[in-house]
């Protein structure tokens, strides 16, 4: 079924090892692997299952969580009406609620006080998790974004890899 995934599923959340040298309250997202970490005490990680973007489009590196919304609207920037043109129909903006492309909620990922127009966020099309689809953010299904929205404060340190 399009959208659910079983308990065993890999892409669910779930608590795993974690030997990372990120202090706990980071978070790593591991592009290849379609993961995102959020770094726990005693070396263990809470896991969650992600969509990335597409090939050449992630960020790589170091950031901040220098903003949080819920159900935030969007609008596409001018290079991604340039990769595809079909999003200029989005030009204006889409307000926030469950057809927004944001989803639930979105974590604004900023770099020395700047923001990257790169997101950690929800989606409108859960079943495209474990695939590099986006222009760029990470994606998340609403429910695990809301879970991690709770645990991860405006200052959170991101790091891509």
């Amino acid at each position: 079924m399009r959208g659910s995934f079983s308990r065993s599923s890999p892409i669910r959340r779930q608590e795993v090892a974690y030997a990372g040298s990120e202090p706990p309250g980071s978070i790593v997202v591991n592009t290849y692997e379609r993961y995102l970490y959020f770094i726990e005490p005693q070396g263990r990680a809470t896991r969650y299952g992600v969509a990335v973007g597409e090939e050449g489009l992630t960020l790589k590196g170091n950031a901040v969580v220098g903003r949080k919304a819920e159900w935030p609207s969007w609008t596409p920037t001018a290079s991604m009406i340039e990769r595809k043109p079909r999003l200029a129909q989005y030009a204006g903006g889409v307000p926030g609620g469950e057809n927004n492309p944001l989803g639930a909620a979105a974590l604004y990922l900023y770099r020395s006080g700047q923001d990257t127009y790169f997101r950690i966020h929800g989606t409108n099309e859960p079943w495209l998790i474990g695939q590099a689809v986006s222009n760029g953010c990470i994606r998340m299904t609403n429910e695990d974004i809301v879970h991690l929205y709770g645990r991860a404060p405006i200052g959170t340190s991101v790091l891509v890899i």
